[in-house]
């Protein structure tokens, strides 16, 4: 009987092939590198484009 935890485990496949990028001791897949990216981009367009709305009103 597989309890939910296994079930997750076996679903995640842990050994599952990837692109790994790595410098010195520090090892990141492809896919994981991209998002956190675009997280970055996303977070600086963030702070520098107006909120709308935001100028002007009183």
């Amino acid at each position: 009987m597989d309890t939910p935890l296994t079930a997750l485990a076996s679903a995640a496949r842990f050994e599952a092939d990837g692109i790994y990028l790595g410098w010195g001791s520090f090892t990141v897949q492809l896919g994981n590198l991209i998002v956190i990216v675009a997280m970055i981009v996303l977070f600086i367009a963030a702070l520098l484009l107006p909120f709308p709305g935001g100028r002007g009103r009183r």
